[in-house]
């Protein structure tokens, strides 16, 4: 089992996975509580009241990145047609916006390892028509150091039961990241891209599991798309013959935004 696929953890308490398997056994013994404070939860910690505030993107979409429109106008965004992607095509289960935003950082920073199968879900549902389409799964991966701090990957989190959940091959490994940066927060788009410039890498013993595949990518969250974009250009730069992006939520607008 690789890093990406896993986690750190140390002798002296339970791994990430562990306290999932743990929270799962007393939930059967203690019915949990809502995430959001409200009355009992139908699925995933969400009360039905959360369930109707989460804006999931099913209708019309820009085909390039996935952005929502208001009508279907059968063809790519603005941004998308002034500035080809390095991807080729990308699709979000909900805006990320203040209700989506809590489960999504409880994942990423709260070992709510719990929540990983349910966004795989949503994402089974919404990229469905790009994963039909892929030869193989494979997660944005984190920098070794991070990684050592978090002790998982939240889209490896992810990408993992949805691999499982379609059948679709899973490359926890092909890709890494091999330079360290700085939090995504706060940058311009520009100022994105600058900062994961050559920051992905296929090593060259996982070239052949890229060579000539269609490469669905997963994260938890797209802003500008400058990660996607890096993770693409890796991958392409080492022979798949397309990748796609799918994440958990995207932001409609970026001007001021900060994740």
């Amino acid at each position: 089992m690789s890093a990406e696929d896993g986690g750190f953890g140390g002798p002296w308490k339970p791994g990430p996975r562990a306290k999932a398997a743990w929270r799962g056994a007393l939930d059967m013994l203690f019915p949990p509580q809502s995430l959001d404070g409200g009355p009992a939860p139908l699925a995933g910690g969400f009360s039905a009241g959360t369930w109707s505030r989460i804006h999931f993107l099913d209708g019309p979409v820009c085909d390039g990145c996935g952005t929502p429109f208001e009508y279907d106008p059968g063809a790519r965004c603005a941004a998308c047609l002034a500035r080809p992607r390095a991807f080729d095509a990308a699709r979000a289960a909900c805006l990320y916006d203040e209700t989506s935003r809590d489960p999504i950082l409880k994942l990423k920073h709260a070992d709510r390892l719990d929540l990983a199968p349910l966004f795989a879900r949503w994402l089974s549902r919404s990229a469905r028509a790009l994963i039909e389409e892929a030869d193989a799964i494979a997660p944005v991966p984190l920098h070794p150091l991070r990684l050592l701090g978090r002790r998982y990957n939240q889209a490896a989190e992810i990408a993992r039961p949805l691999a499982a959940l379609t059948g679709t091959p899973y490359l926890p490994d092909a890709l890494v990241r091999r330079r360290a940066t700085a939090s995504q927060g706060g940058k311009s788009g520009s100022g994105r891209r600058r900062n994961v410039a050559g920051a992905f890498h296929v090593p060259p013993g996982r070239s052949s599991q890229v060579a000539g595949r269609r490469i669905l990518l997963i994260d938890d969250v797209m802003t500008t798309g400058a990660t996607a974009e890096g993770c693409a250009r890796a991958l392409k730069a080492a022979g798949a013959a397309r990748v796609d992006v799918a994440v958990v939520a995207r932001v409609k607008e970026i001007a001021g935004l900060t994740i």
